[in-house]
């Protein structure tokens, strides 16, 4: 027993690793250097340092700032579209648009207008701008669910759209309802997408062309 307790209280230094500790030590620092795994582990502190972006309404100022990420988003390419038709013509609504901010930073936005379809007034929802580093927090997901609830609140029972389905049907858009509306110009039926936004039944389809209200 006095033996051990003299060893465990030896002031002698520790010898250096032998050769064979050095190379498995450069072999595990050299691994923790590798793009596979600063790819693995960045986003997670990314994730837990950055908090979701800052949701607010759409103001004048921000119009700069919103041109310039729709252009980034978007390019020259979205003046042939049809949604950008609509847009032209529509009354912008900026109560029922928001954007979303990271500090100073825009690094999300969606408009929504109001047009008709027959004799029924609703909301065309778009341009929806994300700036790719801000989805991670659903970013894009949050301002479509805002903007739908502020257009409910404002009295509008339905929202139409041009859009993906797999990202838009996750969030209650459907092509169902959409035959019979009229775009002006060319649009692929399986995205011109219609949320209803309070009960559905005993409510006609719509029907005719998209126009202002």
């Amino acid at each position: 027993m006095r033996a051990a307790t003299n060893r465990a209280r030896d002031p002698r230094p520790l010898e250096p690793p032998g050769p064979a500790a050095s190379r498995a030590w450069a072999r595990l620092s050299r691994s923790l250097q590798s793009p596979a795994m600063t790819a693995a582990v960045a986003p997670v502190s990314d994730s837990v340092a950055s908090p979701p972006p800052d949701i607010r309404p759409e103001t004048p100022q921000d119009a700069g700032a919103i041109e310039s990420l729709v252009a980034r988003a978007f390019g020259p390419g979205r003046f042939a579209k049809a949604s950008e038709r609509v847009r032209e013509f529509a009354p912008l609504r900026p109560d029922l648009s928001f954007c979303a901010w990271e500090g100073e930073r825009l690094v999300g936005v969606v408009r929504q207008s109001e047009i008709a379809v027959g004799d029924r007034r609703l909301i065309f929802l778009g341009p929806l701008a994300v700036d790719a580093a801000a989805r991670r927090h659903g970013a894009g997901a949050r301002l479509v669910e805002i903007a739908c609830a502020a257009a409910s609140a404002a009295g509008y029972g339905e929202v139409l759209l041009v859009g993906d389905p797999p990202f838009f049907g996750r969030l209650g858009f459907s092509a169902e309802a959409t035959g019979q509306i009229i775009m002006p110009g060319p649009v692929d039926p399986r995205r011109l997408l219609l949320k209803v936004l309070g009960p559905a039944e005993g409510t006609d389809p719509l029907q005719g062309a998209v126009t202002a209200p």
